[in-house]
């Protein structure tokens, strides 16, 4: 009876997590065909998305989501509330957190008292902060936007013309952490 036990327990385990793993082979099965999409066409696509009318964050988690297994639609909806430094408050720049919400998919802690997971974590997106900062001067949006701090809040996007793209230093920014975020993966596979 308790060899029965345990038989039946492990295969409901298995079978209970068997969506659990196909999904991890099914990301590191990505991971492999779609690292044939060269890195600097990634770069290129977040880019491309930004001055189609996406916003910052939606550019740069869209132009990697597919290697996680994420649509295009289910990566334009995860990050859409990031951009303009998260919902437009000039906060956080939302390229930045597009690449922080791709370190989270890439190696984000899954159970809760995981506290190494955490720290593994925090500890890469305080190292994609620091390259950002290093690269861009900042890290708020508003400072790389040059606004000063007693400019009005508004929800409303502004429309992409000439002028908007030659005010604004975003397609950079949307440029930079889609680098950084290439240049880490690159890194991995070494």
């Amino acid at each position: 009876m308790f060899f029965i036990n345990i038989h039946f327990s492990f295969f409901g385990y298995i079978s209970s997590s068997i969506p659990d793993l196909c999904r991890i082979l099914f990301i590191v099965l990505h991971l492999n065909f779609k690292y044939d999409m060269i890195m600097e066409e990634r770069i290129q696509r977040a880019v491309e998305l930004f001055k189609s009318g996406y916003n910052c964050s939606q550019s740069v988690v869209a132009a990697f989501a597919d290697i996680y297994g994420f649509t295009d639609e289910q990566a334009l909806r995860m990050a859409a509330s990031f951009g303009g430094g998260i919902g437009r408050m000039r906060e956080t720049c939302g390229a930045a957190c597009g690449m922080f919400l791709l370190a989270g998919l890439h190696n984000g802690a899954t159970e809760a008292a995981d506290r190494d997971g955490k720290a593994a974590n925090y500890a890469l997106v305080q190292q994609l902060a620091d390259e950002f900062k290093k690269r861009n001067g900042a890290l708020n949006c508003a400072e790389l936007l040059g606004l000063k701090k007693n400019e009005s809040l508004t929800n409303l996007p502004e429309e992409r013309t000439p002028q908007y793209f030659a005010k604004r230093p975003c397609a950079k920014m949307v440029e930079e952490a889609a680098r950084i975020w290439t240049e880490y993966l690159e890194n991995q596979k070494q």
